[in-house]
């Protein structure tokens, strides 16, 4: 700023107050300094200007790196972050860096709030990551938690899927959970009630996964291996989230099996990726730019008034139907 000022013959107060757009400058200094600025490279340290003032207006997200549907939420987290005068800053989790230490890095980095996308420590720990903090999740219920969430209604999700299954006349449908991950109790627990609901108890089938391709591939593995030990396939399959789907059905194609011919796959999330692919992905659709928009309005609205009691937003999710699921090939 001294720099500015000294080459277009004015104060350093007199810079501060163009780049502030306040008044007390003609409007010919103003294009002189801007000129001068634009010369010799300078622009206004905005984060020093917030350090000033102890606020960083920033806003941490922590996020894990291979879910491409935290790609889609964080894109919609910098839409409203923008708007509403924000600025974002990531942190992902990897097998060699867990949550903890992503989210600390944000803290150190002095983000004024953490947006957890899919976070899976315990209750306990989140509730004390609340009240040190302002925080929301993101993906994941919490009740009785100090800190607000946003998360599809996941057991409405599936039961959309398996009324669209059965419909079908599919009977014999496995589920691929997704272990620890956000919301798989809830849909395991949906899938077996859908189950029982419709009669098909006996036939309620939960395979352990997580949220991966490879946990897809595994589930594929088996229930071929269980074909040449003259066990049927399942005639549909209800994956954990959208990777999980992809790497089943990479998979049975490597074996033969034809999706949706031989085999229905429905996933969950309508990732950017299910569309993409060569066949559709048949999928449960979380709305990532409505559930971005709710987690940076509630840490915005807290660092407002923290005295706000933890609230939760409840996303109503959709069943897209693509190309991945038929009717049984048994049904007569």
């Amino acid at each position: 700023m001294a720099d500015v000022a000294e080459k277009a013959g004015v104060s350093r107060a007199l810079v501060s107050i163009v780049f502030r757009n306040q008044p007390g400058a003609g409007e010919e200094t103003r294009q002189r300094v801007l000129r001068v600025a634009d010369e010799i490279g300078y622009h206004p340290d905005h984060a020093a200007r917030l350090l000033a003032r102890s606020r960083s207006r920033t806003l941490g997200v922590m996020f894990t790196a291979h879910q491409s549907f935290h790609a889609d939420l964080v894109e919609g987290i910098y839409a409203e972050a923008e708007r509403l005068g924000y600025d974002v800053l990531l942190s992902a989790t990897a097998p060699s860096r867990d949550a903890s230490r992503a989210v600390e890095a944000l803290l150190a980095h002095r983000c004024e709030a953490v947006i957890l996308l899919g976070a899976d420590a315990g209750a306990a720990d989140l509730d004390a990551l609340g009240r040190r903090t302002v925080a929301v999740s993101v993906g994941r219920r919490l009740p009785g938690a100090h800190l607000d969430s946003v998360h599809t209604a996941d057991a409405k999700g599936v039961r959309q899927a398996m009324d669209h299954l059965v419909g079908l006349g599919h009977r014999r449908i496995v589920h691929v959970d997704g272990g620890r991950g956000p919301g798989s109790a809830e849909r395991r627990r949906a899938y077996r009630a859908a189950m029982r609901r419709h009669g098909l108890a006996d036939e309620a089938r939960v395979l352990s996964g997580d949220h991966t391709e490879q946990s897809g591939v595994a589930a594929g593995a088996l229930l071929v291996a269980e074909r040449a030990d003259g066990r049927p396939l399942p005639t549909a399959v209800l994956a954990g989230n959208d990777r999980c789907a992809m790497g089943l059905m990479m998979s049975l194609s490597r074996a033969g099996v034809s999706v949706p011919h031989d085999l229905s796959v429905v996933g969950y999330d309508d990732s950017h990726l299910s569309h993409l692919m060569p066949v559709g992905l048949t999928t449960v659709r979380q709305d990532a730019a409505l559930m971005a928009a709710h987690a940076v309005r509630y840490a915005v609205e807290r660092l407002d008034d923290t005295a706000l009691r933890p609230r939760e937003a409840v996303i109503d999710p959709k069943l897209v139907i693509r190309d991945t699921t038929a009717p049984a090939p048994d049904r007569p």
